[in-house]
């Protein structure tokens, strides 16, 4: 990289916590985003092993001031999943770091990690975090959860589980919304460029990120052009 804008993508079970076994099976991806002129980044999705990221920040020269969650889910915010105690964004909540949800997550996220709503840092639908002079626009997707949220930041769109390279976040989990996850990914994210590269929450296909206008073109769950059409095919 060069210049002041900072930007890593960190598989699990691989970039990091490579010896948790249910890391390597879920394929997460981590994401760190920051200002290396300010010294400072904001992680996203930590989870697995939170300590490990903000090491690796550390050493490249940066210092974690926060986090971000695209959503509730476990294996992206730690908490107890399948009987498995994930690290996340509690333990960096208790090194007095703010946590970034949309405002929808909040109970649920409370739930899952055990930390107060209080504890959390609650954001409307086109709210922006500031790192240091870089600005992150967070896009509010509901569909896979209430508060799923995307993040847009220097032609990059960080997308959680709300869209894949190819496929989306599934809609048959608690919280999820069949109809909303469609208007999602037809009406909220379509204002958002072609050039924009899609950076998504998984690695469910070969290639670990895309140019959106390429996803668009391959992606079935973009192909429909009706709601109606869309819940035959994708709905639960």
């Amino acid at each position: 990289m060069s210049g002041a804008f900072y930007f890593r993508q960190f598989l699990a079970g691989r970039d990091f916590a490579a010896s948790d076994v249910l890391a390597r099976q879920m394929l997460n991806f981590a994401y760190a985003i920051g200002d290396r002129d300010a010294g400072v980044a904001v992680l996203v999705d930590p989870a697995y092993a939170p300590d490990e990221l903000v090491d690796v920040v550390a050493a490249d020269g940066l210092e974690v001031v926060g986090a971000v969650a695209t959503h509730y889910h476990p294996d992206h915010v730690g908490g107890d999943m399948m009987g498995h105690q994930l690290a996340g964004v509690a333990e960096l909540a208790a090194r007095d770091l703010a946590i970034h949800v949309q405002r929808d997550e909040v109970p649920w996220v409370s739930r899952v990690t055990g930390l107060s709503p209080d504890a959390l840092r609650a954001h409307e639908p086109g709210d922006v975090v500031t790192v240091g002079d870089v600005l992150i626009t967070l896009v509010h997707t509901p569909g896979h959860t209430p508060g799923s949220q995307c993040l847009l930041v220097d032609g990059r769109l960080v997308s959680g589980d709300t869209l894949f390279i190819s496929g989306c976040g599934r809609t048959d989990l608690p919280g999820s919304d069949p109809l909303e996850m469609y208007r999602s990914l037809h009406e909220r994210l379509a204002v958002v460029d072609d050039g924009v590269v899609l950076y998504p929450g998984h690695l469910y296909a070969p290639e670990p990120f895309a140019p959106l206008g390429h996803v668009r073109a391959t992606n079935p769950v973009l192909a429909p052009t009706s709601a109606a059409q869309w819940l035959n095919l994708f709905g639960p």
